[in-house]
């Protein structure tokens, strides 16, 4: 009789970084410690790390761990207290015309296209405003963990925005958005981080994951917006002060 030995996980290996200079902060340095995603416990190893302050490029899941600086926060929107200000009301009034769909995490010439324009006008100088057809797609493909595209459509069918997101077993987790920077009206990054937050409401899912928050960075003020919001600290999650750069 033949038996069957029972399937071990492999061990997760990590690595660390060499220094580099902080993409955020001018004059700090930049260490990360990170893993690869591979095989099949891809999904199941990405909600583990997420929950840890790990955040999802490619198939690398990475934290930093600079040295002398701690400015990079993970936080989270625990969904089921959140409250929408008065302005965030407004975005989603302004925006009711807006469909969104989940879609397969395959990268299309018409996501290119927007992502593209989206990178052009709004980070013109960053290596992303230089990636081509090739390169968006992989950034797209590699490391997939439950993966999928949420497309916001106007009522033409128009894409208007679009986000990367991993599903975890507790929430979702916003790994990249893009959307149409020529409509300052709608608030686009807003509407997309709002129609998460109740697709998470919908499915039970706890909360939405932003990755970083940088108190002295304007790119990643606008986390801050999102009450309550949920930072990783030394002792674990804990809620952000209301006060903190809003």
């Amino acid at each position: 009789m033949s038996v069957i030995q029972p399937q071990h996980r492999p061990l997760q290996q990590f690595f660390r970084s060499g220094p580099m200079p902080c993409p955020y902060l001018p004059g700090r340095v930049e260490r990360k410690l990170f893993t690869r995603l591979l095989g099949p416990y891809s999904a199941e190893v990405n909600s583990t790390l997420s929950r840890a302050g790990f955040r999802r490029s490619h198939d690398i899941v990475y934290r930093p761990v600079c040295p002398n600086c701690q400015a990079c926060v993970p936080v989270r929107i625990p969904v089921a207290t959140f409250e929408a200000s008065r302005s965030q009301k407004r975005v989603a009034r302004i925006n009711q015309d807006l469909r969104l769909n989940e879609a397969p995490a395959v990268a299309t010439g018409e996501q290119y296209r927007l992502f593209a324009t989206y990178q052009n006008s709004r980070h013109g100088e960053s290596d992303m405003a230089r990636m081509a057809m090739a390169d968006f797609a992989a950034m797209i493909d590699e490391g997939r963990a439950d993966t999928s595209l949420f497309e916001a459509r106007d009522a033409h069918g128009r894409l208007v925005g679009c986000m990367l997101t991993d599903r975890l077993t507790d929430g979702f987790s916003a790994v990249y958005s893009f959307y149409d920077a020529r409509q300052d009206r709608r608030s686009l990054g807003t509407h997309m981080i709002l129609s998460l937050i109740e697709r998470a409401q919908a499915e039970g899912l706890p909360y939405v994951y932003l990755g970083y928050w940088i108190e002295q960075s304007r790119k990643m003020a606008y986390k801050a917006k999102f009450r309550p919001l949920e930072a990783l600290g030394r002792d674990g999650w804990y809620r952000l002060p209301e006060d903190a750069n809003r």
